[in-house]
């Protein structure tokens, strides 16, 4: 629908005819046939003669305001409407003031009506011959709807309106859809207003990015155009240089092949020198991987020594204690009053002489050699008999030992290991275990 910006809608507006001139009108239709929002129930459409088309002085003055305002630019009203109306300045007059003395001088008839009607017929001149094809108001309903649906709302309702085929209903439908219109066409105006408005702001947020933009590149063209100096004075001066060179081609020959010669040997020193050093690193490595196993080795010792020494100490402790005593070999452990000790493994001879040792301190040693010759399923009933329980790291099967710490865990029995299966390892630990008693002894 063609609508200047600035032009209202026809429904703000429409114009209502005094009652003398409603009187003169036709007689009121059954229903009423226009939107009461608009207008109150106006009277019926006179139906044109069948004969020819109908003007713009033979429709009701409710249509006025929605033809004009629909069907002609505010320019062409501008241009007609003062002509009739010379109170009427034609610049400074608002487009309301036009469109508002074009509906009343229409709806008056007279010569602006004929005007308009002329102004009309001109500029619709195609859609008035394309709705001349509608014998019915079938066939003019469905022209009408594709014109709608085409958006040439313009031309088409006046073709519609002034066509020897319109009934009331007809009419009654395209004033409808062009009231409905121009509440959309309002709305969409205020909504692109609003985004007029943002792309204003967006516009001017751009043109004060373009200019400094435009100082960026100007400040990179001055910087480029400085940069092209300063390598054009460069290149001149490696000319410079060029030419400053010998010209004998011969002897820079030499000098180069002297320069290649000089750098494959210092390559060749280079890579030298590399592969020794690459060589005194492994050795570096390998060194100090010995030193450190070494070192362990010796810490090892050490402690091994440490306890060897603590144990000959206590042996010769013991031995003392038997030079003065009698030849049972008690004096050697402290006093096991009742105290049950498992031994598993060991060597057989070295059991036996632990085993009188501790009888004659009091005590009793169960026996059980690990299973060589003794059942393995003997070790887990003998164990819970005791108090503690000891076994040589060095004379011991793993099996044995395994099953001997699970039984003492399970049965809170302490458990021992000693160094060896050496007497002194065995004087030793009863002697750290039971102190007190070795003391008194």
């Amino acid at each position: 629908m063609q609508r200047p910006s600035g032009q209202p809608g026809h429904g703000a507006h429409l114009h209502r005819e005094p009652p003398a001139l409603l009187g003169t009108r036709l007689a009121m239709p059954a229903q009423p046939l226009w939107d009461v929002c608009c207008a109150p129930a106006p009277a019926a459409l006179p139906a044109p003669p069948p004969a020819r088309r109908a003007r713009l002085a033979d429709l009701d003055a409710n249509v006025h305001c929605s033809i004009i305002g629909t069907c002609l630019p505010t320019a062409e009203l501008r241009r007609l409407v003062p002509r009739y109306a010379p109170q009427l300045d034609r610049k400074h007059a608002r487009d309301l003031q036009i469109h508002h003395t074009a509906v009343e001088l229409s709806t008056a008839g007279g010569p602006l009506a004929k005007e308009l009607n002329k102004a009309l017929d001109t500029r619709h001149a195609g859609a008035i011959k394309q709705f001349r094809a509608a014998d019915d108001a079938h066939a003019l309903t469905q022209l009408w709807q594709q014109a709608l649906a085409q958006g040439d709302v313009p031309s088409a309702y006046w073709a519609l309106m002034t066509h020897p085929a319109g009934t009331p209903d007809v009419r009654a439908l395209a004033f409808g859809d062009v009231h409905m219109l121009s509440h959309l066409v309002g709305a969409a105006n205020r909504a692109d207003l609003r985004r007029l408005g943002d792309l204003e702001e967006q516009c001017a947020r751009l043109k004060e990015q373009n200019l400094q933009q435009q100082a960026r590149l100007h400040e990179l063209g001055a910087h480029h155009a400085a940069t092209v100096d300063d390598l054009r004075q460069q290149l001149l001066a490696l000319k410079a240089q060029r030419d400053s060179l010998p010209a004998d081609a011969a002897d820079l020959q030499a000098e180069v092949q002297q320069l290649r010669a000089a750098l494959a040997d210092r390559d060749q020193k280079l890579a030298l020198h590399t592969a020794r050093r690459h060589e005194a690193e492994q050795r570096l490595q390998a060194d100090q991987e010995m030193l450190a196993a070494a070192r362990a080795a010796s810490d090892q010792a050490i402690a091994e020594a440490a306890v060897a020494q603590h144990e000959l100490g206590a042996l010769e402790q013991a031995l003392l204690a038997v030079a003065g005593a009698d030849n049972t070999g008690a004096s050697m452990l402290p006093r096991l009053d009742g105290i049950t000790i498992g031994y598993v493994g060991g060597r057989p001879g070295t059991a036996t002489v632990l085993g009188n040792m501790v009888a004659a301190a009091g005590g009793e040693l169960l026996l059980h050699d690990g299973g060589i010759e003794d059942r393995r399923g003997l070790l887990a009933a003998m164990l819970p008999r005791a108090h503690l329980a000891v076994f040589p790291v060095d004379a011991i099967s793993h099996n044995a030992m395994h099953v001997t710490r699970q039984t003492c865990a399970r049965h809170g029995i302490a458990c021992h290991p000693l160094r060896s299966a050496s007497v002194a390892s065995f004087i030793a630990l009863l002697q750290r275990l039971y102190p007190a008693t070795a003391a008194s002894s």
